[in-house]
């Protein structure tokens, strides 16, 4: 049995899950889904559209779109569609102040037949996919009556997966960094909108810690999505084929990573930085994770992408890159 890429994937997050981060989370994973960044149709339709959506790594791959305007949505996914990604996404989640003053994210929680509009509009613009990512609520909304609302319209807009973050977004009195924390969790309300549409791919997201966390929701649900666990402890990614898709392909150990991270830098003329930012959490929880950190955040910026192994070495960071890590 194959399974969907949607039974794992790692959550679009802005200014962190950008193309080089992707590269860099590939190169442990070739099953999951992965995100990138929110993009506005508004900087496809008008800006440097090969900066916003090309990329150069392998595997199944969303973009997500934010907007409210179903015709430059519709257009943005046209456009997008021609970079090869998988598929499709709509943010209906984020609760930042800049996304609500251009009338898109969470705050479209509140106007469900305009997001059907903007769905359809985008599933008629072009051929691939096109999903949904959303909260149960929003500020006083009661997430029983709203959520079940939501899906109703995203399901007539031809819609079949959703991926909700199990928290309300409170748009007024919070930051987007307390959105992710405050927010009380509620993984029923998901479950029961699963058994309530079981025609939907409903996709968990929000509080889960690691990729082994994560497998208990598959019991009734049909996938989890990671989001900061992920970004911070990169190095779990590498547990996610075969914990998910039953895929025991040898996997590169973190060594092996990041020698290929610093091929790829060194090849195109990339700036370490641009990968390394990504890399800080890389050794999380093993001894020399600190020192890893703190030489990347004080070096990176302007060496050449061999210092990534030169710090391996001279931090004695070698046996946790191979074979100890590859044993986990």
């Amino acid at each position: 049995m194959t399974l969907p890429p949607h039974t794992f994937s790692v959550a679009p997050m802005i200014d962190w899950t950008d193309r080089y981060c992707r590269f860099f989370h590939r190169q442990m994973t070739r099953r999951a889904l992965l995100f990138t960044e929110m993009v506005t149709a508004e900087a496809i339709l008008n800006g440097d559209r090969d900066r916003l959506l090309s990329y150069d790594h392998e595997g199944p791959t969303a973009l997500q779109l934010g907007g409210s305007d179903p015709a430059k949505m519709g257009e943005a996914a046209r456009i997008g569609a021609g970079y090869g990604y998988q598929e499709i996404n709509m943010n209906v989640g984020c609760p930042s102040d800049r996304v609500q003053s251009g009338r898109f994210g969470a705050c479209l929680m509140a106007e469900p037949k305009l997001v059907r509009d903007v769905l359809a509009a985008m599933r008629d613009a072009q051929p691939l996919p096109v999903t949904a990512k959303c909260r149960i609520g929003i500020d006083d909304q009661d997430p029983e009556g709203i959520l079940p609302r939501f899906l109703e319209h995203v399901a007539e807009a031809g819609v079949t997966t959703v991926t909700v973050h199990a928290r309300k977004a409170w748009l007024q009195g919070l930051s987007p960094k307390e959105n992710r924390t405050i927010p009380p969790l509620d993984y029923g309300i998901v479950e029961r909108m699963k058994a309530r549409f079981p025609e939907l791919t409903l996709i968990l997201n929000g509080g889960i810690a690691s990729p082994t966390e994560g497998l208990a929701h598959l019991e009734k649900l049909d996938g989890v999505m990671l989001g900061r666990a992920a970004y911070e402890r990169p190095s779990e990614l590498r547990d996610v084929d075969r914990l998910y898709f039953a895929d025991d392909r040898p996997v590169p150990d973190v060594l092996e990573v990041v020698e290929t991270v610093v091929s790829k830098a060194e090849e195109d003329g990339t700036r370490l930085w641009r990968y390394a930012r990504h890399m800080l959490g890389l050794f999380a929880g093993k001894k020399g994770a600190r020192a890893w950190r703190r030489r990347i955040s004080t070096e990176a910026r302007d060496a050449e992408p061999s210092l990534l192994l030169r710090i391996i070495e001279e931090e004695g960071l070698a046996q946790a890159a191979g074979t100890a890590m590859a044993a986990e």
